[in-house]
């Protein structure tokens, strides 16, 4: 039996648990392991299961599990949610994205490592082959709740405008709610109503809008409208749980030399491709792609980005300003990077400015000299900057 495993988040992988289940599931068969999702990723190196579990695409789970489809005779959706009630929602809401739900069998385990854990049958099919997996991993099976729809399109009585309402769920008080990798403002309930109209947020119901994260959002002056049904949305931090192999971690970071550091030295030409990360920290892996050096723009973006290309190899400019919602457990940043702090308000402006200016209108380059690309980045900071950290 070919087993496809959609493995989601990085607390699975944290805690060890993604790696047992793995281990049991080969005793059914052939197994094939695959991150669904964008921060997983640093787990997965930080374990060093890079090899064990595949990270090369940046797909949603239920996309992952539509192309195994394909080639499996079972998927599982292995997943670990803020509470059990929250993974079981989780798994309901991939199970209603699946065009073809029923093509083949689809069982989600929910925290195996857990006294809570359970198997869930997410189709009919999947009740043909669920006591065996119960079975072979230990783990009692629960009933699956109701497809669980939470995109809602109404008409709005004051305006007339159309509105796009969607539903978030396991948020606590005081999380930070994401649209696209954007905090885009503040969880005061459990109970939280994202609405759009034409494409733009207009209110946060249960919780209150930071105006300077949606006007990240929208692209500033661009106003660009967001898909709000089918938007990646998610609240607390970017990861709530640490490796249990720090050891590792450092070996994953060190064995990625990075060429920019090697052959840096005092007047020596360096050549190489520079990438700008500005507010979409989430993609960090595809942008990154044969770089020697990314300029990261906003407080968080620096603290994420810079965390995960430390695994990577990778130096970062880090371009902030104070204004941090501190989404980030722990950050690292890669030897030879350095973060200017600026005066209030003034990361996203620098941005542009060195987009324009150096990068020519783009968001990525490959330059003669890395070097004096640095020299004139701080150039055009030197009116800003309140202090320089060197790493």
């Amino acid at each position: 039996m070919k087993i496809s495993v959609v493995i989601h988040g990085p607390e699975i992988i944290d805690s060890g648990e993604a790696k047992i289940v793995l281990e049991k599931l080969s005793r059914l068969g052939e197994v094939k392991a695959e991150l669904g999702g964008t921060m997983g990723r640093t787990a997965v190196l930080d374990a060093g299961l890079e090899k064990i579990i595949d990270i090369t695409r940046n797909l949603k789970p239920s996309a992952c599990i539509e192309a195994s489809f394909e080639t499996a005779d079972l998927i599982c959706l292995l997943n670990r949610g803020k509470t059990f009630e929250t993974g079981k929602i989780f798994g309901s809401k991939v199970a209603s994205r699946l065009k073809d739900c029923e093509k083949k069998p689809v069982i989600q385990i929910e925290s195996p490592g857990c006294s809570f854990g359970r198997i869930i049958p997410l189709n009919k099919k999947a009740e043909n082959c669920i006591e065996k997996l119960s079975e072979t991993l230990g783990i009692p099976v629960e009933k699956p709740l109701p497809f669980h729809n939470s995109v809602f399109i109404e008409n709005c009585p004051k305006t007339g405008k159309t509105q796009v309402i969607r539903e978030i769920s396991g948020v606590l008080p005081g999380e930070n709610i994401f649209v696209n990798g954007i905090v885009i403002g503040k969880a005061l309930s459990s109970k939280i109503r994202i609405i759009s109209e034409n494409g733009f947020i207009t209110a946060i119901e249960g919780g209150e809008i930071k105006e300077h994260g949606l006007e990240k959002l929208h692209n500033y002056e661009k106003r660009e409208p967001v898909d709000l049904a089918n938007a990646w949305i998610k609240s607390g931090d970017i990861r709530r749980s640490t490796s249990l192999l720090p050891d590792a971690r450092k070996q994953s970071a060190c064995a990625r030399k990075s060429r920019f550091i090697s052959r840096a030295g005092a007047g020596k030409v360096v050549p190489g491709k520079v990438v700008l990360i500005d507010h979409i920290a989430e993609r960090t892996f595809e942008l990154t792609t044969s770089a020697e050096l990314a300029v990261t723009v906003g407080d968080d973006t620096t603290d994420i980005a810079g965390d995960i290309l430390f695994r990577l190899g990778i130096p970062i400019l880090g371009i902030t300003d104070g204004d941090c919602d501190e989404v980030a457990c722990q950050t690292e940043f890669y030897p030879g990077s350095v973060v200017l702090r600026l005066t209030a308000g003034n990361d996203d402006i620098l941005g542009k400015k060195i987009k324009q200016e150096l990068l020519r209108g783009k968001s990525s380059a490959v330059l003669e000299d890395i070097c004096a690309f640095k020299e004139d980045v701080l150039k055009l900071a030197e009116p800003l900057i309140e202090d320089v950290f060197e790493y």
